[in-house]
């Protein structure tokens, strides 16, 4: 699979951008809750467009190079949340084996 550079930038981008608004939820009281629901929305969108766009494709109507950029993108989200799912996990069955 090639790395698209430039979808590459705007998720770190975005990744940024959501570490920032952590710290400004923490200062105005909002929960780390609110942060994934924010994080998951944000996925569900990005799935969502990148559907809308293979759909267009199948019919003719979109630009291939529009319908790469929103599967690549979906794409790396998905792979980002996968992740971030397997630390948590990890972090968890750490806690669990540490003695009492």
């Amino acid at each position: 699979m090639a790395i698209d550079f430039t979808s590459a930038a705007k998720a770190y981008a975005s990744a940024t951008r959501m570490i920032g608004n952590a710290g400004a939820d923490a200062k105005t009281g909002e929960s780390f809750g609110k942060l994934l629901q924010n994080a998951a929305t944000g996925l569900v969108d990005s799935l969502g467009k990148s559907e809308q766009q293979s759909l267009q494709a199948v019919t003719g109507k979109a630009d291939l190079a529009a319908v790469t950029e929103a599967v690549t993108n979906a794409q790396m989200a998905l792979q980002t949340v996968v992740a971030v799912r397997d630390k948590v996990i990890s972090a968890y069955q750490d806690i669990i084996k540490m003695p009492i």
